[in-house]
């Protein structure tokens, strides 16, 4: 009776180990997401000073937009994770649309292949950028069905596993983007 009862706990701890250990291994893949996200990121930071500047050079006049972009930016890396990230994000894209829109009014601006350098960067790095997010949150998405499962949803919270957010765009933006066309 006492090998029975030895057998029953040794499978049920491995059993616990094994549901644990897949939890890990997802909240880690979450953490590898976001981190993806951030590198896309910081290159979307590094290139929009020198659009910035490029812009400058030709509407010297749009100085709400620059400020604007500039505290954007700003704003966003100096945000950390979570919902507060995702809106600053999104805050940033939509005044990136404002500095779009103004170079549209320039036609050397538009011309100019250093400032078409920049645009294509920019797009390339949006992509990627997106492409992360889908990422993130395919991983976001399996995570929080792991852990909310029967019998999985007993040893997260068992062992403090929470839900993570999803790294979503606002509707309105979706809905109201300009269309630029250079």
């Amino acid at each position: 009776m006492l090998i029975f009862w030895l057998i029953v706990i040794i499978l049920l701890s491995l059993w616990v180990w094994g549901m644990y250990n897949s939890l890990i291994r997802r909240h880690q893949r979450v953490k590898e997401a976001w981190a993806d996200i951030d590198t896309q990121l910081k290159r979307r930071y590094n290139l929009i000073p020198n659009l910035v500047a490029t812009v400058k050079g030709y509407a010297t006049h749009e100085k709400d937009v620059f400020e604007a972009v500039t505290i954007a930016r700003s704003q966003a890396m100096q945000t950390t994770g979570g919902k507060g990230k995702v809106e600053a994000e999104n805050q940033l894209s939509q005044t990136l649309k404002s500095l779009f829109a103004v170079a549209e009014n320039y036609p050397q601006l538009k011309a100019s292949e250093n400032f078409q350098k920049l645009q294509d960067e920019l797009t390339d790095t949006e992509n990627k950028i997106q492409a992360a997010r889908r990422f993130y949150n395919a991983n976001v998405r399996d995570y929080n069905i792991a852990v909310q499962v029967f019998p999985k949803n007993i040893i997260a919270q068992l062992f403090s596993f929470k839900p993570e957010a999803l790294f979503e765009v606002k509707d309105e933006e979706v809905r109201d983007v300009p269309k630029v066309k250079f």
